[in-house]
């Protein structure tokens, strides 16, 4: 049976996919989920993410040739898909249906 839920992180990787605004490389990615968490991540963590999105069709990939004057071998872009986006929505009803209406975690007066 295939897993079709999102882990916590993985879903942090989608979300700042989107926040990103259409394709991203792996670093931009990594800076993005450091703002947002406060906490160091790692840009392992952050491909193995990637690749099992891809596995599963929430993401794609492209490979982007270095430019004149970079150097090096050039790298990949990372974009979610129409399913990446409509698992994410799924995931946020989800969520939204179990907050509910109220705040289940409010301190008690």
């Amino acid at each position: 049976m295939s897993r079709t839920a999102l882990g916590e992180f993985e879903h942090h990787v989608m979300l700042a996919l989107v926040r990103l605004g259409g394709r991203s490389r792996g670093a931009p990615i990594v800076l993005e989920l450091e703002t947002a968490t406060r906490r160091p991540v790692s840009p392992a963590a952050v491909f193995v993410a990637l690749r099992r999105l891809e596995q599963r069709g929430y993401a794609r990939s492209s490979k982007r040739e270095a430019r004149p004057g970079e150097g090096g071998r050039g790298s990949r872009e990372f974009q979610i898909t129409a399913a990446g986006k409509a698992k994410l929505a799924e995931s946020r009803r989800t969520f939204e249906r179990l907050w509910g209406t109220g705040n289940p975690v409010a301190e008690p007066s």
